[in-house]
């Protein structure tokens, strides 16, 4: 599939080397999350609302299958359906563009994933009820529009799918909050864990994923385990203890030599330091003194 636009950045080397934020313990809960449904047997597409530059697309699309789809849906530059939206795009995401995003998901794989540029709001129509075993949703950060994609992703999952909702208590984004557990209150979202920045639920019976969770995570020595009980749901949390990132292959890349960077510029010309006068106390070393004793001095004093 062709790129769209010719606008690019240098290719990334590496997963680290894309812009965004997508924190090794997210990365190890994604990797477990859809392995585990994969070792299930559990089929369905994979569907991310919200992908930025492509670091966690480019993960996830390792877990895609023969039969499979992988669906992006993002702005881009394209128009905000409203003027908040509007406000939101411009200030955190002026320097997106589909052309840097497609370019740094071809450094890592061969096709590209199936694209909807445009709002949140066009993803009901445009991916089956049902289809999805796994929803990461990551787009708008206003209420109304997290509110939507919440509602739309528990259309789209099937019966035991997982649905995971970023940016769940930042400080800066209390609409997601407000949408968030508005789910897990009233619209029969069960948390099945939290990490420092996702609420990971279903809709189907938590339980049994969180006993599993809870077991793979006591086996590890790099991730710290607290679970509370609220509104009649167990809330497991999630803290990164200096895990590492499961291993992921390099850019096709990798190989390549990086450019060199460019030569700085050499500093500006400066007029000659002028010759140090004498002190006062050389200078009468010099006048007055015979020429042994003055070099003597003129020796103790350098």
């Amino acid at each position: 599939m062709a790129t769209t636009t010719q606008e690019t950045t240098r290719p990334p080397r590496r997963l680290d080397d894309v812009p965004g934020w997508f924190p090794v313990l997210d990365q190890v809960l994604f990797d477990w999350f859809l392995s585990r449904q994969e070792e299930a047997g559990t089929r369905g597409d994979l569907l991310e609302v919200g992908t930025y530059m492509g670091k966690s697309a480019i993960f996830t699309a390792r877990h895609l299958r023969p039969g499979e789809t992988y669906t992006v849906c993002d702005l881009f530059e394209g128009d905000a359906p409203d003027d908040a939206n509007r406000a939101e795009s411009t200030k955190s995401y002026s320097k997106l563009t589909r052309g840097i995003f497609e370019q740094n998901y071809l450094a890592f794989h061969e096709e590209l994933p199936r694209i909807l540029q445009g709002p949140s709001s066009v993803v009901p129509t445009e991916v089956a009820p049902g289809s999805c075993r796994f929803v990461h949703v990551d787009a708008s950060h206003l209420y109304e529009h997290v509110h939507g994609d919440i509602r739309a992703a528990r259309e789209l999952l099937v019966p035991d799918g997982i649905v995971v909702l970023d940016d769940f208590r930042s400080e800066h984004t209390p609409g997601v909050s407000i949408a968030a557990w508005e789910a897990v209150l009233n619209g029969g979202l069960n948390p099945i864990c939290l990490s420092t920045q996702k609420l990971y639920g279903t809709w189907g019976d938590a339980e049994p994923v969180q006993e599993a969770l809870m077991e793979m995570i006591k086996q590890r020595t790099d991730c710290h385990l607290s679970t509370q009980t609220a509104a009649g749901h167990r809330i497991v949390r999630l803290k990164s203890k200096g895990m590492q990132a499961p291993q992921f292959p390099p850019a096709r890349y990798a190989d390549v030599p990086a450019e060199p960077e460019p030569a700085s510029a050499p500093p500006p010309a400066t007029h000659a330091t002028p010759p140090r006068r004498p002190s006062r106390v050389r200078r009468v070393a010099r006048d007055l003194l015979p020429p042994v004793l003055t070099r003597a001095i003129r020796k103790a004093m350098n």
